[in-house]
């Protein structure tokens, strides 16, 4: 028996979680028909799951409720990528791929990943928490315009907008404050926007994003077809070197395990920021991750067995 059957036989049946309730649903269901779609193309018992919190059952009972040994969690957002479904499966015994408890909610987190990072010395630049006591020229002086405005609980740029004045900063909270009850501001980085993608301890080739809209926003990254992605960075040996050294340990910090991406952008100086860790990214026909992976030599069979092996090499720390 060779190691990939061997996998298949450990999983056993893979229940595959998607859909779920939060804003990313509808990527989250076309990343689970393309991960269910590659679990069985490459020999493994695997069903869907159109995950959805009803009302007369709790997110526990519905686990329970199924007949599966092991979980492949493609639930974006709240729910499925902030720690919640991770814990409800280890109170079932189950093992389930990707980050553990701590580090989904830690990384769901983007003002507190942050805060991570800068204590420990990596880059990324400084935040706030703001509401509506929050007065808009302190904020502006301490952190300068134009600013980035996003809910703290949220990904694929929902909520997300560039804030040029200070009369746009109410309306902006507005639109953010329509996904979260928490909301954070920081300095707007003009330049190259960079994504790293990391499977089971390897960094990958990182992804230049080029898009037409002023940023990389929900639209250009599921939506637009003149998004272009770019593997030639313009980085040499030295500056890939030190990249894929920052993403690694920004990873690992957070207690990151088995998958997951980095979003970055690199400014007019040369300087790579970081923005957020996603520890359930896309798996869609647009997303990043199976791009790298195809960059790597990895077909999409590979690339999901090789996160499906994440739900068993999982130490303590990485269950959090």
């Amino acid at each position: 028996m060779n190691a990939q059957q061997a996998l298949i036989r450990q999983a056993g049946r893979v229940a595959v979680l998607m859909g779920g309730e939060s804003a990313e649903r509808e990527v989250s269901l076309k990343s689970g028909k393309a991960v269910l779609a590659a679990l069985q193309s490459a020999g493994v018992d695997a069903f869907a799951v159109d995950f959805l919190v009803e009302a007369d059952s709790n997110l526990l009972q519905q686990l329970a409720s199924l007949e599966f040994d092991t979980a492949f969690i493609i639930l974006h957002g709240r729910g499925g990528e902030d720690g919640v479904v991770q814990a409800a499966l280890q109170m079932l015994g189950k093992p389930y791929t990707g980050s553990g408890v701590a580090a989904s909610a830690l990384a769901m987190d983007k003002w507190r990943t942050k805060l991570v990072w800068h204590a420990l010395g990596l880059p990324t630049k400084p935040s706030s928490l703001i509401n509506a006591e929050t007065d808009p020229a302190g904020l502006i002086s301490q952190l300068g315009l134009p600013l980035a405005i996003k809910p703290v609980h949220e990904g694929s740029s929902v909520g997300l907008m560039k804030v040029n004045s200070e009369k746009m900063l109410g309306d902006a909270c507005l639109v953010a404050g329509r996904h979260d009850s928490m909301i954070m501001a920081e300095p707007w980085i003009s330049g190259k926007e960079l994504t790293v993608a990391i499977v089971n301890g390897k960094v990958l080739t990182p992804i230049w994003l080029q898009t037409t809209h002023e940023f990389y926003d929900y639209d250009a990254k599921y939506l637009a077809n003149d998004t272009r992605y770019n593997f030639d960075t313009g980085l040499d040996i030295a500056e890939l070197t030190e990249l894929t050294r920052i993403c690694q340990q920004a990873f690992d910090v957070i207690g990151c395990h088995g998958w997951g991406r980095l979003d970055l952008i690199r400014d007019e100086q040369g300087r790579s920021w970081l923005l957020e860790v996603n520890t359930v990214p896309g798996m869609t026909d647009h997303s990043l991750v199976p791009m790298a992976a195809k960059q790597a030599g990895m077909s999409m069979e590979v690339l999901v067995l090789e996160i499906l092996a994440s739900a068993f090499d999982r130490s303590p720390q990485a269950r959090g």
